[in-house]
């Protein structure tokens, strides 16, 4: 009863506030979604929602004449003397006739192509019209799930209360956006969010906002996240396309419209289908019905996107300008299936000859604060789709569900049965929570232990808890906390346990204790290393003993500076080889020793036992660099900039038992991405240093390449590593400046290949070098294909690689990238 008379509340209360309302219906009676309406010559307007249901503000009571417009439906021209408000205006939308007249099709070519001709040609004037604006923004964004499984693969699947029902099904998310946005073309956007509401969470603020979601088409490309999809009036529009005049209609000025069906030339490329509406005459877009597929848009879970958009004409300036963009979303996989509606509406523009050199800077999106605290009396205000009552009453439901678990008491209680230790978790694990935001972890034993010729089999475990520094802070980017951690490592073969720690706050980190560490940290990884070394009779990770205490710290210190500091008191000692064991027995090939200067020395050690104590500073410059500020000013950086973001360091090793191995170090580096249009990602990492005084240094203080002879990697962009290059075969304790460059084409080559464009793959070429004073240059070229794989599963990737040092060849072969390897590790 206490759920139902609040929804009738709530509905009142929207009612009380709306201005000229109604429901638009077709024909046969049934709501039609999504419709634009608008007031005749001005940007005031709104959207219907999915039952065609609408509310459009105006200021006072007096004549107005209102346009309705979708797609597929007669444009409606209503004039409507509103005497008192709110005024009931219920619309009915025929189905639109569409006229082709007479051509003689034969092999003539169809009356589109001349249509697009003339778009593409003024596509830039057209463009140029809303160059620069002013607009009010709202977006409303729900997602629902159907089929969730209780379990998915052995594991409960845990939905929070109130997600899906007893079948699996409900909304999991649904939310709001008022904001206030300024565009200059091409790519400048500014957006101040005045409002933001989520669902069931008051402390958060809504994703679907207008920076990521303006898709112009007058673009050559529009960004779509993992490809850059061709615009269908795109300058080389028509070597992508096939079009076809499938009818005109007029609308209420008299425009005749051009409704034009657009397919693709090839299946696999990042290209869209559907329809396309332009204005004869001004060559501008009135309409936009496209459907973009998952496949070609290289993102294998979604289904399909449907992206509708309305322009609206305005006789007084006579520009076209967007007034209401949805997309739906069908994605899925695994018998679970998802959709999405997101609805923007833009009103109220004014458009400009010229902005401020200072209009546009680093803060692209500023939430206002109290966004996120609106109460339902300004939503009901300035919310310009009304809410179903499916929505009415997630908010409800999951508002109260979230007061609910706010208590202090329902935390408790929950705390309490979940903090409730029993016989089994010694050996699974722990957790504790308390409704101070007090957490604690322990990791149990049962994890698959690692292996390696040093320590054997190798067991590990650990805990950690975090504490909240500030537990009254409801905003989470203004929580602070400190996090603590030990972890034990136990070698069965070396018969050694080895414990360390860490803790971390305010932008300062410790850490301490005794470890085994690779030479090379960064180099192979423990999963990979021992399948080798099991099943292949190649132990590749070499290691030592590390006794260490450091404190490091790093912090922002101006946009797109981040300056860094260290100090580190280290021992370090040899290790040996204590464990020979394999599961495949390679006779042609044994075991090499841990001392990479002397493999097949096992006696040998690469290093004295010495202390030493190091320092560091260093600092990260990316410039360009765009921020996302919340309440209060605290910024978040929102994409890697425009420039390449450089890197310096400075290293020194002091105060060490032997004096030889005190040395000073300074390096460089840069690393640099973009996308070429529709033709792929370019990415580029330089790098380089110099050693001082460092003759005699320990060989764990050298200069290491990332190597590889394992032929696997984890099938991201490689700009770190080398493929083919044996581990420890190419280090310096002087100067040195490697290379790495990648390029994916992202389809743009093969989907223009038949037969070959039905696999999509992509390819794939790249180039490594590095150099020293002390060995010939060494080069790797690289050519091979990426997204490999089947329906929704493409996780592989397969490079043929060659090396070459000095003048000569060295080696080739093919090498296995393999995405799942970060998550085994």
């Amino acid at each position: 009863m206490h759920k139902l008379l609040t929804t009738c509340f709530l509905l009142l209360s929207a009612a009380s506030f709306a201005q000229i309302k109604g429901k638009i219906t077709s024909a046969d009676g049934q709501g039609i979604p999504f419709v634009s309406i608008t007031i005749e010559n001005t940007y005031n307007g709104t959207t219907a929602n999915e039952q065609g249901q609408y509310e459009l503000a105006v200021k006072t009571t007096g004549k107005y004449t209102v346009i309705f417009q979708s797609i597929g439906f007669k444009t409606q021209k209503l004039s409507v003397d509103v005497k008192s408000l709110p005024h009931v205006l219920n619309v009915m939308m025929p189905d639109e006739n569409y006229q082709l007249n007479e051509v003689v099709i034969s092999n003539a070519e169809d009356p589109a192509y001349e249509v697009i001709r003339q778009a593409i040609a003024h596509r830039k004037e057209n463009s140029a019209k809303t160059g620069r604006f002013e607009s009010d923004f709202y977006s409303k964004g729900i997602f629902r799930i159907k089929n969730l499984p209780k379990k998915f693969l052995g594991q409960t699947v845990e939905v929070p209360d109130g997600m899906v029902d007893s079948t699996g099904s409900g909304i999991l998310y649904l939310s709001e956006t008022v904001s206030h946005i300024t565009f200059e073309q091409p790519n400048n956007l500014k957006e101040r969010i005045i409002a933001s509401k989520v669902s069931g969470n008051d402390n958060g603020f809504s994703f679907n906002t207008a920076m990521n979601t303006y898709y112009n088409f007058y673009d050559n490309y529009v960004d779509m996240s993992e490809v850059q999809v061709i615009s269908p009036i795109g300058s080389g529009a028509l070597t992508y396309y096939k079009y076809k005049l499938e009818g005109t209609f007029f609308d209420e000025n008299n425009n005749q419209i051009n409704k034009i069906k657009v397919t693709p030339r090839r299946d696999k490329e990042a290209v869209v289908e559907g329809y396309i509406y332009i204005v004869d005459n001004s060559w501008a877009i009135y309409a936009t019905d496209f459907d973009m597929k998952g496949y070609r848009l290289q993102t294998p879970f979604l289904n399909n996107l449907n992206l509708k958009q309305n322009y609206t004409y305005n006789s007084q300036n006579g520009i076209w300008a967007k007034n209401s963009q949805v997309f739906d979303i069908d994605a899925g996989g695994f018998g679970i299936t998802f959709s999405g509606s997101f609805t923007h509406v833009y009103t109220n523009y004014v458009f400009h000859d010229k902005f401020d050199k200072k209009t546009f800077g680093k803060e692209m999106i500023i939430i206002e604060d109290e966004a996120n605290k609106k109460d339902s009396v300004y939503w009901n205000t300035m919310r310009p789709i009304p809410l179903t009552e499916e929505e009415t009453i997630d908010y409800i439901k999951k508002d109260s569900i979230q007061t609910l678990h706010e208590s202090v008491a329902y935390k408790d209680s929950i705390n309490k049965k979940y903090n409730k230790f029993n016989w089994k978790d010694p050996i699974t694990g722990y957790s504790y929570k308390n409704s101070k935001d007090t957490r604690f972890n322990y990791d149990g034993i049962l994890h698959i232990p690692s292996y390696n010729t040093v320590q054997g089999w190798v067991l590990n475990t650990g805990m950690n808890a975090s504490f909240a520094l500030n537990p009254e802070e409801k905003y989470d980017f203004k929580k602070r906390r400190l996090y603590t951690g030990v972890k034990a490592e136990y070698g069965i073969a070396e018969d050694r346990v080895r414990f360390s720690g860490s803790a971390s706050a305010y932008n300062f980190y410790l850490s301490g204790g005794n470890t085994v560490e690779q030479f090379n940290a960064s180099n192979i990884s423990p999963f990979v290393n021992a399948i080798s070394t099991l099943f292949f009779e190649r132990n590749y990770m070499k290691l030592y003993d590390k006794t260490f205490a450091k404190i490091a710290y790093s912090n922002r210190i101006a946009d797109g500076i981040t300056a860094t500091g260290s100090v580190e008191y280290l021992r370090r000692r040899a290790l040996y080889n204590n464990a020979p064991w394999v599961f495949i027995k390679d006779d042609n090939h044994s075991y090499t020793s841990n001392d990479p200067l002397q493999p097949y020395n096992y006696s040998s050690a690469p290093f004295e036992k010495h202390t030493l104590y190091k320092a560091s500073i260093g600092a990260n410059f990316n410039f360009g660099l765009k921020y996302k500020v919340y309440p209060g000013g605290e910024k978040r950086a929102m994409n890697y900039g425009q420039y390449p973001t450089l890197g310096i360091k400075y290293e020194k090793g002091f105060a060490g038992s032997i004096k030889e191995y005190e040395y000073d170090f300074i390096a460089a580096g840069a690393q640099y991405r973009t996308t070429f249009g529709n033709k792929g990602d370019f990415a580029i990492s330089l790098k380089g240093g110099k050693f001082f005084n460092a003759d005699g240094i320990a060989f764990t203080d050298y200069k290491h390449f990332n190597a590889n002879e394992t032929h696997v990697n984890s099938g991201g962009t490689n700009i770190s590593s080398f493929n083919l290059l044996p581990y420890y075969s190419l280090y310096t304790n002087d100067a040195y400046f490697e290379s790495h460059i990648e390029h994916n084409f992202k389809g743009y080559i093969m989907n223009k290949i038949p037969l070959l464009n039905v696999l999509q793959w992509n390819l794939v070429v790249g180039y490594h070098a590095a150099a020293t004073p002390d060995s010939k240059p060494y080069q790797e070229f690289t050519a091979g294909f990426d997204n490999i794989g089947w329906g929704n599963f493409r996780m592989l990737r397969v490079d043929y690689v060659r090396a070459y040092q000095g003048s000569g060849f060295a080696t080739d072969g093919v090498m296995f990238g393999l995405k799942f390897l970060d998550i085994l590790d």
